[in-house]
């Protein structure tokens, strides 16, 4: 019993279309943006320590002290949540075969906002009654 193709039909084979293949471009660049973004966590962090200055303007004025140390720990605390949840994003996009280069990107443009919400919170509480 023979199972074979006639040799006609072998001309009208053809191979699968291939969809979400690996894309090596895309892999090295990610992993050179998650190698990265523990720095830019750290950056972040360090620019958020430049808030304890905010208390010194407390002096003589009435300031909340509770929501300018609340932004100060927010600032300290938010990139390294940031970089967790880009890194977990980011290398799920890789098992999946999906682009992801642009998630550590979004990652820093993350932290850079957080930032800029920890200095409204800072500034709410610096600001003079």
């Amino acid at each position: 019993m023979t199972y074979s193709l006639p040799p006609d039909a072998f001309r009208t084979l053809r191979p699968e279309p291939r969809r979400g293949g690996l894309r090596v471009w895309d892999v090295a660049l990610t992993v050179v943006l998650l190698v990265l973004l523990p720095l830019a966590a750290l950056v972040a962090t360090s620019a958020g320590l430049l808030f304890t200055a905010a208390g010194d303007s407390c002096f003589l004025a009435s300031c909340d002290l509770g929501l300018v140390n609340f932004g100060l720990w927010f600032a300290v605390i938010a990139p390294w949540a940031a970089l967790v949840i880009g890194v977990a994003v980011a290398i799920v996009r890789l098992v999946r075969h999906r682009i992801a280069f642009w998630v550590p990107l979004l990652t820093v443009i993350g932290m850079v906002a957080l930032w800029f919400v920890a200095a409204a919170i800072v500034g709410a509480g610096v600001s003079p009654r």
